[in-house]
C-alpha cells in the first residue's frame, strides 16, 4: 500500500491523538480544530480498514492494530521533530519557543530572575513559563523542561541536575523576641512548626554522621512552599526552607538561622525533559546557563 502525503499527516495526527488522550487536547497541540483531527482519523481508519481506537463519550482506548500503528506514527512523529532539531542547531543564533514548568516558589524565587537574563542574552529565544506545584504531564502539556526537586522514577523522560541547594531552619525576629533561639536538637522539641504538607512530618538532621529525627508540630500547615516562608516570617513558627528563599530575608534582617552545624537534606534540582529534547540547541543552550547561574548563586549565599 503506497502511503500518500495526506496520509502520512494523519499518521502524525493520530500519535498526537494517543499521546494527548483526546481529540480536543491534540487539536489544541497541534493547533487544529477537533473537527480536523476528527476527520483525519476518521479517514485514517477507512484508508486501513480497521479500527484504530475505540471510543466513548468518556473513554478511549487503543484496539490491539491501534496499538501496533501507534508504535510506527510515533516513530514518524519524532523522525520528523529530530529533523527540525538538526536544522535548528545549524542556524548560528539559537531561536523559538521554550516552554517550562516549575513549581510556585522555586520559580519565582530562581527561575523568573534566570530566565530575565537569559532572555536578555538570547532574545530570539521566547519563553513560555507555567507555574504549578502539581506533576505536570510533560508529554500531553507540550512542556520543553520541568524544573523538578526529585530525579526522575521509571521514565520515558530524561533528565539532567542542574544545581544543589541546601536547607536551613528558620524563625524569625518577631518569633525569637518571644521564644528562646534553640541551641541544641533538643530545644526544637519545644517549639512551634510551620509544617510543609509535601514533605515528612519528620525533620532529620545529621552531624558528626549522628542522625536526628524531630517530629514537626504546629498550629499551622500548608502545601505551598512560598505560604510557609510566608507564615515563619510572620511569626508562627520555625521551619525547614530552602536557602535560596532564606538568604534575602536574613540579610534584610526578617528572619534568623538556627542550628547551622546540623545538616539537613538538600534540594536537588533536576530538568526533565521528552526523549529527544536534548538535540535542540535552544534547550540545550538554556540547560547549560541555568547550571552556570544556579552555581553562581550558591556562591553568593552565606548561610
Amino acid at each position: 500500500m503506497n502511503v500518500s502525503f495526506e496520509q502520512l499527516k494523519s499518521m502524525v495526527v493520530f500519535a498526537h491523538i494517543v499521546q494527548q488522550g483526546s481529540l480536543t487536547k491534540a487539536a489544541e497541540q497541534l493547533g487544529l480544530s477537533r473537527a480536523v483531527v476528527s476527520y483525519h482519523l476518521k479517514k485514517l481508519e477507512q484508508q486501513l480498514q480497521l479500527t484504530l481506537l475505540n471510543r466513548s463519550t468518556r473513554t478511549m482506548t487503543l484496539t490491539e492494530a491501534g496499538k501496533v500503528y501507534y508504535e510506527r506514527c510515533h516513530a514518524i512523529a519524532e523522525h520528523a521533530q529530530a529533523a527540525n532539531l538538526h536544522l535548528e542547531n545549524l542556524k548560528n543564533e539559537p531561536v523559538g519557543v521554550i516552554k517550562l514548568s516549575c513549581p510556585v516558589n522555586a520559580g519565582l524565587q530562581l527561575i523568573v530572575p534566570a530566565l530575565a537574563q537569559f532572555k536578555r542574552l538570547y532574545p530570539k529565544i521566547d519563553i513560555d513559563l507555567q507555574l504549578s506545584d502539581d506533576v505536570v504531564d510533560i508529554i500531553k502539556e507540550g512542556i520543553d523542561l520541568a524544573i523538578r526537586g526529585i530525579a526522575l522514577a521509571d521514565s520515558s523522560l530524561q533528565a539532567t541536575k542542574l544545581a544543589t541547594m541546601k536547607t536551613c531552619i528558620c524563625g524569625s525576629v518577631d518569633y525569637f523576641a518571644k521564644h528562646p533561639v534553640p541551641e541544641s536538637i533538643d530545644d526544637l522539641a519545644n517549639h512551634t512548626w510551620v509544617v510543609y504538607q509535601r514533605s515528612s512530618a519528620t525533620l532529620s538532621l545529621e552531624k558528626d554522621k549522628r542522625r536526628f529525627d524531630v517530629p514537626l508540630k504546629g498550629g499551622i500547615s500548608t502545601n505551598n512552599a512560598a505560604a510557609r516562608t510566608a507564615f515563619v516570617e510572620a511569626g508562627h513558627g520555625l521551619a525547614k526552607i530552602p536557602v535560596y528563599d532564606a538568604w534575602p530575608k536574613v540579610k534584610a534582617g526578617l528572619l534568623r538561622t538556627v542550628l547551622n552545624e546540623y545538616k539537613s537534606a538538600d534540594i536537588e534540582l533536576y530538568g526533565v525533559f521528552p526523549p529527544g529534547a536534548a538535540g535542540s540547541k535552544k534547550l540545550r543552550v538554556l540547560l547549560d546557563y541555568l547550571k552556570d547561574y544556579f552555581a553562581n548563586q550558591v556562591a553568593t549565599m552565606g548561610i
